[in-house]
């Protein structure tokens, strides 16, 4: 266990708990692989737009795609999308997405990790 100072500057015991890679399975989100998946595609589509300078009336114009869903995405809003749609906006925009699955047998937590539910409210 680590030592943290408390805001008194005194030494106080805090846990530390490792997470799993997927803050989604961390807090015990339903379908924490797939909000995970399309965290990662969003922040794809947000870097390849401001690598192109992109606005979401520009990108719209390029793409076809709604103003409104470049939007949501750069606010990470991402109810309504479904991973096939992120990914076919960042073919539009020029990219290729190359996905690799690893599957785990029934581990929802990495070794030695404790949820941060134990820890934190949530």
């Amino acid at each position: 266990m680590r030592l943290a100072r408390g805001i008194e500057g005194r030494r106080r015991s805090q846990p530390v708990a490792r997470g799993s890679g997927n803050v989604f399975r961390d807090l015990g989100c339903q379908n924490a692989d797939i909000e995970w998946l399309k965290a990662i595609l969003a922040a794809e589509i947000i870097k390849a737009l401001d690598q192109e300078g992109l606005s979401v009336r520009p990108a719209q114009g390029r793409t076809g795609i709604a103003a409104a869903d470049f939007s949501r995405i750069r606010n990470a809003d991402l109810g309504r999308f479904t991973v096939d749609r992120l990914m076919s906006i960042i073919n539009r925009l020029g990219s290729r997405v190359e996905v690799k699955v690893k599957v785990r047998s029934g581990q929802t937590i990495a070794h030695g990790a404790a949820p941060l539910s134990r820890f934190y409210r949530v």
